[in-house]
């Protein structure tokens, strides 16, 4: 049997002799390499729950500020209404004759319908306003987490 640095040879076989020190190397290379991209999965994982936290604290006080709006007009209308039928009823309260009666109630009927339209626009505006604030920081969001992807 003779012994060579790189090969021993028994009986005519060669095989590879095993140096310690380089796989010492090669398990610590390759661990180190794991640990700095754990720490690189970390640092990712923790920016994007940071700014997952900022949209949803943005998105709430958008919410809260909107649901504020949204409510003002929803009072706003009941007023409007309420002001409308209590000066329909003073005026039919006060009519002298049947043929008033139906004129005061014609007019309170058609009236009410522009009223209702009008109401209806005002409102479908300021829903669409309130959706569109908060699902801004949202969509926002999401559009910059797929371009940061697509770019990785």
């Amino acid at each position: 049997m003779s012994k060579t640095a790189k090969t021993e040879t028994i009986e005519n076989v060669e095989f590879p002799s095993f140096d310690a020190s380089k796989a010492t190397d090669q398990i610590r290379a390759f661990a180190e390499k794991g640990v700095e991209q754990s720490k690189e999965a970390y640092t990712k994982l923790k920016n994007g729950a940071e700014e997952t936290q900022k949209v949803l604290e943005s998105t709430y006080e958008t919410a809260k500020t909107v649901s504020g709006d949204v409510s003002l007009k929803t009072i706003a209308i009941l007023r409007a209404n309420a002001e409308a039928s209590f000066s329909h009823l003073e005026a039919l309260v006060g009519a002298k004759t049947l043929s008033e009666v139906v004129e005061l109630q014609t007019a309170f009927l058609r009236k009410r319908a522009e009223m209702a339209v009008e109401q209806a626009k005002d409102f479908q505006a300021v829903a669409s306003k309130a959706v569109e604030d908060v699902s801004k920081p949202v969509k926002t969001a999401f559009e910059k987490a797929f371009k940061d992807i697509k770019a990785a």
